[in-house]
């Protein structure tokens, strides 16, 4: 026998916890109820027995006054007072002495005790019709033998219990009813809203890169939810379109020394001369040194992306761009350029050494590369106005358009199309990451030149230590 599965909202976590949620509803409301009832006709029931109690003592304290005679006389006054209590006195033979009824509704008790009755009576209404109605009393053997009966009508207590006891029922069930129609709207809207972002993963599985989730405006959790991964989905839209293009990228730059490598090398093997071979070997090894090189930046990078960041700790920011100046200076000499160099020594970062001396060897090698002659090339060290520390190249080249810069710092992006200058595209890349795992960011704006070459201001910015 095949067992049918539940319908597919009863299966949510949502209707769940909004199940949970009715549970726990219709619980207070049953506590409540409950509490009501006992202070209504609980209340009713307790105050009239605690009534019976004291008319019932009353008579018993004249009976020990003035015995039976004292008792048939505070009998007959209140039978005849006509109020809510009703009575009977009877004699040690059980001949009724006075009271409302003929005869007991139970057997009196054998010895001197007290024992609580209900029971129905017949009465006349004010038309003179005959009804039954329902009373509680108590039986009592007196001393010398009679036997006492107190009584009240319930009729009314019972009707006002029964209306309160409706009342309470009929709560209970709106409200069972509405915490579940409730519970099943919060639940409907909850596994909408968890649906759509269900459906928005499915359409990014099935290749819709540019697929995001609905946000609504309603800056619920779910809104939140949907806008964090929205930003993941951007992030991994820019990462896949930049894996589709890495494999062209890296077949572009490689070919070219590849290509020069291998007519080296076929050249030098028709070379007769060993000066022409050796000088043909060498220019080989320069080519291979370079695809190396591009293949080692690919590495490193992995690897600062990955968490390799190695270790951490504080240091001096000029002790890094000191050496780095004493290198690039004489570089950007024999380049033709100026090199400019401004640091502060009471400036300090937590990082790892290597990876910011290679992050800032990148920037000043893309500064030296881009900057036409004659031209400028600064390192900077400066504190921003909150608090972190700016390790900055500027440089007056031909800048990088605002419309680019993001994009500039992605995996083998080069704005140079025909690339005719050496390089991978990874410089920016590396230095991005490595901001990254220093919990800083890589900052790209204007540099020093003018409208027609503003330059380009490439800036490690660090949290201080």
């Amino acid at each position: 026998m095949r067992i049918k599965r539940l319908p597919a909202l009863v299966r949510t976590t949502t209707f769940r916890l909004a199940l949970l949620y009715s549970s726990v509803f219709i619980l207070f409301a049953g506590v409540l109820l409950a509490y009501l009832y006992s202070e209504t006709a609980g209340y009713l029931a307790r105050q009239a027995d605690s009534e019976l109690n004291a008319e019932f003592q009353e008579l018993s304290a004249a009976y020990r006054g003035g015995g039976l005679d004292r008792l048939n006389q505070a009998v007959t006054e209140r039978s005849s007072a006509r109020g809510k209590f009703f009575y009977l006195l009877q004699n040690a033979d059980g001949d009724k002495i006075s009271g409302d009824f003929d005869v007991l509704p139970a057997a009196a008790p054998s010895a001197a005790q007290v024992v609580d009755v209900g029971f129905e009576y017949v009465a006349r209404t004010p038309e003179g019709e005959a009804s039954r109605r329902s009373a509680e009393g108590r039986i009592s053997r007196l001393s010398g033998g009679g036997v006492l009966l107190v009584a009240y009508d319930v009729g009314e207590l019972g009707e006002v219990n029964r209306r309160v006891t409706t009342v309470v029922w009929r709560s209970a069930a709106v409200g069972f009813v509405l915490s579940l129609i409730g519970g099943v709207v919060i639940s409907r809207s909850a596994a909408r809203r968890a649906e759509l972002l269900a459906r928005t993963t499915e359409d990014v599985m099935t290749g819709d890169l540019s697929r995001r989730a609905p946000v609504l405006g309603s800056g619920d959790e779910f809104d939140r939810l949907s806008e964090q991964i929205n930003a993941m989905l951007a992030k991994l839209e820019r990462l896949v379109i930049s894996s589709r293009s890495a494999g062209d990228s890296i077949a572009h730059d490689l070919r070219s020394p590849l290509t020069r490598l291998r007519n080296r090398l076929e050249g030098g093997l028709k070379e007769t001369a060993p000066e022409a071979q050796r000088a043909a070997l060498e220019r080989s090894i320069g080519d291979v040194d370079g695809v190396l090189d591009t293949f080692s930046a690919i590495l490193r990078l992995s690897r600062v992306q990955a968490g390799a960041s190695g270790s951490f700790r504080r240091l001096a920011a000029a002790s890094i761009t000191d050496e780095l100046a004493e290198l690039y200076e004489p570089v950007c000499e024999e380049a033709g350029l100026t090199f400019d160099y401004a640091s502060s020594p009471q400036l300090f970062i937590s990082a790892d050494r290597d990876l910011i001396a290679q992050a800032l060897a990148n920037l000043l090698d893309n500064a030296v590369k881009y900057t036409p002659v004659p031209g400028t090339v600064r390192l900077l060290v400066r504190r921003t106005s909150l608090g972190e520390v700016e390790l900055a190249v500027v440089n007056s080249g031909p800048g990088v358009p605002p419309e680019d810069r993001e994009r500039v710092i992605e995996r083998f992006v080069r704005l140079e199309q025909s690339r005719t200058l050496p390089g991978s595209g990874l410089g920016l890349s590396l230095a991005a990451a490595v901001a990254e795992a220093h919990r800083g960011r890589l900052s790209l704006s204007d540099g020093d030149g003018g409208p027609d070459a503003p330059g380009l201001t490439a800036s490690l910015i660090l949290p201080g230590a």
